[in-house]
């Protein structure tokens, strides 16, 4: 029995020296020999490929194009059929993307969406680039800094909260107001320095710690020199880092309004952008994502030509060289806007940011963030952010300044409204309107002109590099309509289910001279049907 169990330990023995030396357990114990066990370690299972996206079903004419708006007592339309041809006749088009290819407003990779067109081949003022949207990749930088950030959109970067207190600064109970400003004392901490409502006179807004500059009512910048007057040497200029805020003690209408023949000087920098805002905005959870309408926003108007003229002026013509040709501004009485001067110059706002403005005066009758109105092509607008504005972003009104850098987040009504003869040029735009929902029949642009077909000049610009993040519920995020022109190149169109891309209305000529879709003639100078080149759709939330 012994000498069973002596020869049942040695083979157990011999067994465990076994998986020790195979499983490299042991360094010093010798081989088995002829009878070891090996253990194979079995070759892993490939893994499966994936396998890959579907490539998305084709776009309906339907879903693509809105035909809201069309008809009218004349009957006119322009179908959906009609609308998606015209924008298929472009070239290197998709008219079938996905919004996954869209991480808020950033391209998700650092390839180009589609293939880019080059917009400098247009006209010089145009950069010219290798991607479609306003931002190359997911790692472009050119919108940070000078923008703030909201559930509209985030840019990242040292950009602030747009809810954030701007950084005006601490020593204000010591510090004192600049001459040709009233000292209102103390406001939420901070020394308020209120403008005069009439600045007749040249007057600069220095950067001073603990201060920030007060808009109360209407305040104007030199008095209105009619459609020929000369200068009058009058400028408001106002330093990188200033903070500017309607004043909410008082019920009137706060706004800033560069006459015609005076002029703004507002010039950030990246990282010290200047910022008009409410009053409100000055206090610790003062706003929210949600604030809009606290003040009217800025308004500029020029001596450059529109095609529409108040009663008794005009009328214009396709040069604009009507000298009395001249239209009363939205949203105030008695501004008046135009003249001959195409190249006029109404200052420069560059790394601005415009926060929580916008006023309804009536139906049709609005104070926007930025209301530009005949200004002309020596009119500097880049790096400007307007932040939910209760009416539009940026309404402009006939004149020719051309717009580099301009943000639109959270506006309530249109990102970028365009009409009565505009006809400028803008590069690296971007309308990303509010997540908790604009109002509904409010497009990322608007281009008509305003119901009078063949009225000159006719509106038509050039959208180049823009970026269009639609959520409200509007029959679709660009609306073109009024015998306007426009051309789109290298776009991005991102739209909520039940949200077209386009909508093309032409209801005031006749059913065989459909003015917004017509073919050019330069006798009328009429550019001809939308062009689209390069633009990446991405519709109905697919």
């Amino acid at each position: 029995m012994a000498s069973i169990k002596r020869v049942a330990l040695i083979l157990m023995t011999g067994a465990s020296c076994a998986t020790l030396a195979a499983c490299g357990g042991a360094d010093n114990v010798a081989s088995p020999g002829a009878g070891s066990i090996s253990i194979v370690t079995p070759a892993p299972s490939p893994s499966p490929t994936p396998a890959p996206t579907p490539a998305p079903s084709a776009i309906t004419a339907a879903q693509f194009a809105s035909t809201s708006g069309a008809g009218g007592s004349a009957g006119i339309t322009i179908t959906a059929d009609e609308q998606l041809a015209i924008v298929n006749t472009g070239t290197n088009n998709n008219v079938s993307g996905v919004g996954s290819t869209i991480n808020g407003v950033y391209p998700v990779a650092a390839t180009s969406l589609t293939t880019a067109a080059d917009p400098s081949a247009i006209n010089s003022f145009f950069q010219s680039t290798n991607y479609v949207g306003a931002l190359n990749g997911p790692s472009d930088t050119s919108f940070q800094g000078w923008t703030c950030n909201s559930s509209s959109a985030q840019f990242g970067g040292s950009g602030a909260a747009c809810t954030a207190v701007p950084a005006v600064g601490s020593g204000g109970s010591s510090a004192s107001c600049p001459t040709g400003t009233i000292d209102d004392g103390l406001v939420q901490g901070f020394k308020a320095c209120r403008l005069p409502q009439n600045i007749t006179s040249s007057l600069r807004l220095p950067k001073i710690a603990g201060v920030f500059y007060r808009l109360r009512g209407q305040t104007e910048v030199g008095n209105d020199v009619g459609t020929t007057g000369a200068d009058t040497g009058i400028t408001l200029t106002i330093e990188a880092g200033v903070t500017i805020a309607a004043d909410s003690s008082e019920s009137t209408n706060d706004l800033l309004l560069i006459n015609r023949g005076s002029k703004i000087s507002a010039v950030g920098t990246r990282d010290n952008p200047i910022i008009f805002t409410s009053q409100q905005n000055l206090a610790n959870n003062g706003v929210s994502d949600a604030t809009q309408g606290q003040w009217g926003g800025i308004i500029m108007l020029g001596r450059a030509p529109t095609g529409v003229c108040a009663a008794g002026t005009g009328p214009n013509n396709a040069n604009g060289s009507s000298t009395t040709c001249q239209q009363a501004i939205e949203g105030v009485t008695g501004r008046f806007y135009g003249g001959p001067t195409a190249a006029d110059s109404s200052g420069q706002l560059s790394y601005v940011q415009i926060r929580y403005s916008g006023i309804a005066i009536s139906d049709g009758n609005e104070l926007q963030g930025l209301t530009l109105g005949g200004t002309g092509s020596g009119t500097v607008i880049d790096h400007v952010q307007s932040h939910n504005s209760a009416d539009d972003g940026v309404e402009i009104f006939g004149g020719n300044t051309n717009v580099r850098y301009f943000v639109v987040t959270g506006a309530d009504d249109d990102g970028f409204d365009i009409d009565n003869g505009y006809r400028g040029f803008m590069q690296f735009i971007i309308a990303a309107q509010r997540t908790i929902g604009a109002t509904a029949d409010s497009f990322s642009t608007e281009i008509d002109s305003n119901g009078a077909e063949d009225l000159l000049p006719r509106t038509f610009s050039t959208f180049a590099n823009f970026t269009f993040i639609q959520t409200a519920n509007a029959p679709a995020a660009i609306r073109q309509r009024g015998g306007s022109d426009m051309r789109f190149v290298n776009g991005v169109v991102k739209t909520p289910a039940n949200v077209a891309c386009v909508n093309f209305i032409a209801q005031e000529v006749s059913q065989s001279d459909r003015s917004t879709i017509r073919a050019a003639d330069s006798t009328k100078q009429d550019f001809g049907p939308p062009s689209f080149n390069s633009v990446y759709f991405a519709c109905q939330g697919r």
